[in-house]
């Protein structure tokens, strides 16, 4: 009864715990956004990135190579320029989430009546970075050692069933890391641009998963303390080493 009490106060400490923008240390800007048809029409991404430097955030490009002191994907947070669908007007927000896909903060909506789509876009942006620009950002350093300290005491194996079902540790300085983001059935990893790279759906067991990769399907299994991709290809079982932070 006291272990589990124990579990209980531990899983609602590790829920409890909430982030702002000042728990992180730079942002990832795409290179395009849904609503856009080529990669920074309009110059978007560039105005993002702007926006976001005078806002006093360390922007990056989702292609760039980042400089030492941000190899923890999990320190940076990706924002995203999302459009509402308005009768004659334009309206636009922005969105900041985490490395597992979890919305950290929501910008107010910047509407705009242009008629020319890269003037309506430009005002709008400008207009969503104000709420942005209102929340005085200044990283605290915080996330670093509050979200693994966090992730630590949900980690600790207080009984053999918890030990069984540890998963295998990842490497945060692969290159090649895919990131777990929760969706309804299982979960999406994906790459530093950030995209989606796999598509996992929830099994009986923690540790294997059906996989979708390329429209290829097959199993993520944990072996040895690692995770591999395994399929089948002209009735050759393939198993691919797969980095992988859940």
């Amino acid at each position: 009864m006291r272990i589990k009490f124990l579990l209980i106060a531990l899983i609602t400490s590790v829920m409890g715990f909430s982030q702002t923008v000042n728990d992180y240390k730079g942002v990832i800007v795409p290179l395009r956004y849904d609503f856009l048809k080529s990669e920074n029409q309009y110059r978007m991404s560039t105005m993002t990135k702007s926006n976001l430097n005078k806002a006093g955030f360390q922007a990056f490009y989702g292609n760039e190579v980042l400089p030492e002191g941000f190899g923890d994907r999990c320190d940076l947070l990706y924002v995203d320029v999302k459009k509402d669908n308005a009768f004659l007007v334009t309206k636009l927000f922005v969105e900041f989430k985490d490395c597992y896909g979890k919305v950290i903060y929501t910008s107010e909506v910047g509407k705009s009546k242009e008629k020319d789509y890269e003037l309506a876009y430009r005002e709008c942006l400008n207009l969503a970075f104000t709420s942005i620009n209102a929340l005085h950002y200044k990283y605290n350093g915080k996330v670093s050692s509050s979200l693994k300290a966090a992730t630590s005491v949900a980690m600790v194996p207080l009984t053999p069933a918890a030990a069984a079902i540890s998963t295998p540790v990842a490497d945060v300085k692969d290159p090649n890391l895919l990131y777990a983001q929760p969706t309804e059935n299982g979960y999406q990893l994906i790459d530093k641009t950030p995209k989606v790279v796999m598509k996992l759906l929830k099994t009986s067991r923690p540790d294997s998963f059906i996989a979708i990769k390329d429209g290829v399907q097959g199993t993520l299994n944990a072996k040895d303390n690692q995770w591999f991709f395994e399929y089948y290809k002209n009735d050759q079982l393939v198993s691919e080493k797969v980095s992988v932070k859940f």
